[in-house]
């Protein structure tokens, strides 16, 4: 049965409790306008770190530590000494680590050297190209370089042509457990060149693939010799590489091709690659070398032209903007080099950098064995990251070159208005992601903060031929940011006021 409430019923009825008694003497003794909420009632209400954690279902472990960034009080942590992979946020301590070393106004100098005497524009003796570890240059540099080298008389070289890449060690990969073909994981030498990649491009017509090897930049696309391309009628491997009489020897799948595109391979002869580039760039100028020589003993002879870098500083701004991992590679063992003389590799010389923290921050829980932290072996706590970044808070030598980060909303879209200001590295790997700098709340407050995030189980089961881009990892990178953001908007709530 269904009951219909008319309109005079209705007022009837609040007519009633209107002029009740019984509701007068228990009328409320105060008005009924809404009541301020407490002043910490937004703190109440700020999640459980422990439930943001299970809501982001990462598996592995979540470790984190934050404290103020002046006095080093710690605010919050979850397991803060346990050691794990810190993906690239590792390059913050190198960087670091280098402006230490070799200051912030160091520029690395990148030279042309004769060992005779020119005479009527011809160079009797040897030309040297000689690298000065300087991760930036690139083929624009080469043609600069060129030009000089013709304006200093030199119309023709009579000797060898060498190009010495001795002043840092020669490593074949940064990281042997990433696939041959990937651009971020090249080879280190004492020179380089546009990060030790070469440009592969390919385009079908009528059924026939043309295809280039390049050393390309904004003005300047000369062929190169030392690094050769087959395409080859397999389904896999989609690349192979091979060292072939001195030259990176690469094969593609044939399939894997479509009707054109392109991509950055990474070198494995970086001086055979910065010499093949030079004699195409001298060539233009009318200068004809030989095919290039490479030497790891330091040249003597007289300086003719040189190239210098822009200072560190703004190498190191660049490097934790754009996470170029050759460029730490270079820098940390730069570094080395001149704390205590060339290093043996990329292990000895980030064994030096840990012992540096150790000694000059007063930082332990860092085992770092390179300077990117491409590596699945490198660690670091959450506790060490943070001490290291009150430890040099004061001197504002790390949060100004620091990338800001922007927090976004659930969509991924930039939230302008932010109160929280962020400044820090980021770092992803397979299942891993790392988040380590500054935080200034809607106050003015600061605090050191790092988190990091890894589900070493699941890693260990990806094959080396899918660890460019494996299943779920894009996923797991999300989720993990959209974490690393909440864990910083309850700690601005929390500590920021």
């Amino acid at each position: 049965m269904k009951y219909a409430l008319s309109k005079r019923a209705f007022l009837a009825g609040s007519l009633s409790v209107l002029t009740s008694g019984a509701v007068w003497a228990k009328a409320p003794a105060a008005s009924l306008r809404p009541v301020p909420r407490p002043a910490n009632a937004a703190k109440r209400s700020v999640p459980d770190p422990k439930s943001l954690i299970a809501q982001a279902k990462l598996g592995g472990r979540v470790v984190y530590a934050v404290a103020d960034a002046k006095t080093g009080a710690r605010l919050e942590g979850n397991l803060p000494t346990t050691q794990v992979a810190p993906a690239s946020v590792a390059k913050a301590v190198t960087a670091l680590y280098a402006l230490d070393a070799l200051g912030a106004d160091h520029r690395f100098q990148t030279r042309l050297m004769a060992t005779g005497a020119v005479s009527n524009g011809v160079l009797g003796g040897d030309l040297i190209l000689v690298g000065g570890g300087d991760p930036t240059l690139d083929t624009n540099h080469l043609a600069d370089m060129a030009r000089q080298l013709k304006a200093a008389g030199v119309r023709e070289v009579r000797g060898a042509f060498k190009v010495f890449e001795g002043a840092l060690p020669f490593i074949k990969t940064i990281d042997t457990d990433q696939p041959d073909h990937v651009g971020y994981s090249p080879a280190v030498s004492g020179i380089s060149l546009n990060y030790n990649r070469v440009h592969f491009e390919w385009r079908r017509n009528s059924g026939k693939y043309s295809i280039s090897m390049d050393a390309r930049s904004d003005k300047y696309r000369p062929d190169v010799t030392m690094a050769q391309m087959r395409i080859a009628d397999r389904s896999l491997p989609v690349y192979a590489y091979a060292d072939q009489k001195g030259r990176d020897a690469w094969s593609v799948s044939r399939g894997a091709l479509g009707n054109a595109g392109s991509r950055w391979l990474p070198v494995r002869k970086p001086a055979a690659y910065a010499g093949d580039v030079f004699r195409s760039m001298a060539a233009s100028q009318g200068i004809r070398l030989k095919t290039a020589e490479v030497v790891r003993r330091a040249p003597q002879g007289a300086v003719l032209v040189t190239q210098r870098s822009e200072p560190l500083r703004e190498i190191l701004r660049d490097m934790l903007r754009f996470s170029t991992n050759l460029t730490a590679e270079m820098v940390g063992m730069a570094a080395t080099s001149k704390r205590k003389g060339v290093p043996s590799g990329l292990r000895a010389s980030a064994s030096e950098m840990n012992a540096w923290a150790k000694s000059s921050l007063g930082v332990s829980g860092m085992n770092l064995r390179d300077h990117s932290g491409l590596g699945a072996a490198n660690r670091m706590s959450a506790d060490a990251m943070v001490d290291t970044l009150v430890k040099v808070f004061a001197s504002d030598s790390l949060r100004t070159i620091l990338k800001p980060v922007a927090m976004r909303d659930s969509k991924g879209r930039v939230l302008k208005n932010h109160p929280i200001a962020v400044n820090a590295k980021t770092g992803t790997l397979n299942f891993v992601s790392g988040l380590g700098g500054y935080m200034e709340a809607k106050d003015g407050s600061v605090l050191a903060f790092a988190i990091f995030s890894g589900d070493e189980a699941v890693r260990k089961r990806i094959k080396k031929a899918n660890r460019e881009a494996p299943q779920g990892a894009r996923g797991y990178n999300k989720r993990a940011k959209r974490l690393q953001q909440q864990l910083i908007e309850r700690w601005g709530t929390l500590y920021g006021s």
